[in-house]
């Protein structure tokens, strides 16, 4: 009879050193394919729905399970850390001067905080696993960098389920989750999926700006604010520039207005996620003004810093074409000669929708 007390004893032990690292969500599901996880990928890839996102089908076939990607992985730790907002992500909606930075992003760089968490718990499993007698396990990291389906392997691992806005959503969190996983030889007992709890709520429908929800739980990237302002290159298409409002890095509306969120606490979410005063409520004509240097300093250990300088230069051209106030006119008619074509575009955009103002 084979004795599962020692792999028993260390999946206890790993949800306590899990929370001790910062993580709020821990849960375990088997590596294998499920072919309706892997159904679901494959339609939406076929419907365009990725945009220009092209590494999501490059690499489908290592996202179709975690055993795709490295075959000798018997078990998904899924991982959530907290990054639940202490204000309204929506206060400053309307505010014709300042740009809005989605939450995630105003503190430091996720994947760094996450990623070091994962390393750490990734490192103490292998240690603890050889002291109770299961010997070497192998483990592989990951945060939001790999083709790793996070968000269906968290809900499968009970951490949460996914919403009808396609992110995962916890009963004690909300939708304010970084997700990691660690990928293990160890053969754990899975725990139960998480069961949706959206019912008849399309809260998350509604909210969203441009219509990125062609049914609930079905996102058109393509038509996604986070999508168009942080992986879209180029101008960003005439139907949606109104529609970015003054949102310059992410949205967070489809987020905000999930019931769920009321039993958030901000009290769990890790200190490195606090955001920097600067990108709480930045002024459009400072960063219309920023040249590479600058736009690298200001960024430094965000994740923002990852667009460049021009691509968050047209998004708040686009947000000072919707501010609605002609003092923006300077600093934008100072970008109509911009070596960026993309650039140049949004400044001849946004003067013309400030002068017809």
């Amino acid at each position: 009879m084979v004795n599962t007390a020692p792999i028993t004893a260390l999946r206890d032990a790993l949800g306590e050193e899990a929370r001790r690292l910062g993580f709020v969500a821990c849960g375990v599901t088997p590596a294998r394919e499920d072919p309706v996880r892997a159904a679901r990928l494959d339609a939406w890839l076929a419907e365009g729905n990725h945009g220009a996102m092209e590494w999501m089908a490059d690499r489908a076939h290592h996202r179709r399970s975690p055993q795709g990607l490295w075959d000798e992985a018997q078990s998904v730790i899924a991982l959530g850390m907290s990054y639940a907002p202490a204000q309204d992500p929506r206060a400053l909606e309307g505010v014709g001067d300042r740009g809005r930075i989605s939450v995630y992003a105003q503190g430091r760089d996720y994947h760094d905080t996450v990623k070091k968490a994962l390393k750490a718990l990734a490192r103490w499993l292998v240690a603890d696993a050889e002291k109770r007698g299961l010997g070497e396990a192998g483990v592989k990291v990951f945060v939001d960098t790999a083709p790793v389906m996070e968000k269906p392997l968290g809900a499968a691992a009970g951490l949460g389920w996914q919403g009808k806005h396609t992110n995962v959503v916890s009963r004690e969190h909300g939708n304010w989750l970084f997700l990691g996983a660690i990928y293990t030889t160890l053969a754990f007992a899975p725990d139960a999926p998480g069961e949706d709890r959206c019912g008849s709520c399309d809260a998350c429908q509604r909210a969203c700006p441009t219509a990125a929800f062609p049914a609930p739980y079905r996102l058109d990237a393509r038509r996604c604010i986070s999508y168009l302002t942080i992986e879209h290159k180029g101008p960003v298409p005439d139907e949606f520039r109104a529609a970015l409002g003054n949102r310059i890095y992410g949205c967070d509306d489809c987020l905000a207005a999930c019931p769920w969120n009321k039993f958030a606490d901000a009290a769990h979410a890790m200190r490195a996620f606090l955001p920097r005063a600067e990108l709480v409520a930045p002024r459009l004509a400072d960063l219309l003004a920023l040249d590479d240097a600058g736009f690298r300093a200001l960024f430094s250990g965000s994740p923002i810093k990852r667009i460049g300088r021009d691509r968050m230069v047209r998004n708040c051209l686009y947000a000072a074409g919707n501010s609605g106030d002609p003092a923006l006119l300077p600093a934008v008619a100072a970008l109509l000669d911009d070596p960026d074509p993309a650039v140049a575009d949004a400044a001849r955009w946004a003067q013309h929708r400030l002068a017809s103002a």
